[in-house]
């Protein structure tokens, strides 16, 4: 229903400007056909800056829309040594009709480091992200995800991956040292 409310939203936005933009050229005549256009992306763009000011750069220069679909959404890496470096590939097929253009793809956080196609891949298409986690520093239960920013709908598109880090001997001495130094009563 959100959405829907949405593009109503967008779709009044666009007729009310396009109306207004024909008052105001009522003497141009052959250039009508390039104002929809024109107040079309400009209202995309206001539409998106009112969500997300960082996202409408990125969703205005992503031209046609076009769908993925992923093996899997999400992988569990099971029980790792805090410290160790993990990956995984998460393989892709581009569903839709248009070249698929990845902009960008951030893990949530410094441990998290995707790899991703740079060129477009064509309608029918596969591809793949490499994730990469580094647990070091990290432990016990871990669950990060990797943004990924295409010219898709729905975008952007979130891959997850887990883990169960047991801690390295020094961070279990270390944590031992600081409940042993707690005071009484806290």
């Amino acid at each position: 229903m959100k959405k829907y409310l949405s593009l109503l939203v967008v779709a009044c936005m666009v007729a009310f400007t396009v109306a207004c933009n024909q008052e105001g050229n009522a003497g141009d005549s052959g250039n009508s056909t390039d104002a929809p256009d024109a107040t079309k992306t400009e209202v995309k763009t206001d539409a998106t800056n009112a969500a997300d000011p960082n996202a409408a750069t990125e969703e205005a220069d992503t031209g046609p829309k076009t769908t993925i679909e992923f093996d899997e959404m999400t992988h569990d890496f099971g029980n790792i040594k805090e410290g160790d470096k993990v990956s995984h590939v998460f393989k892709f097929k581009n569903t839709g009709n248009e070249p698929l253009i990845i902009n960008s793809a951030k893990g949530s956080c410094g441990c998290t480091v995707p790899e991703w196609p740079k060129e477009p891949i064509a309608p029918g298409g596969d591809g793949q992200i490499k994730v990469e986690f580094n647990s070091k520093g990290k432990k016990n239960k871990q669950t990060k995800t990797v943004t990924i920013n295409a010219n898709t709908d729905p975008n952007p598109t979130r891959l997850t991956i887990k883990a169960e880090v047991e801690p390295s001997p020094e961070s279990a001495a270390a944590d031992a040292a600081k409940k042993d130094a707690k005071p009484a009563g806290k």
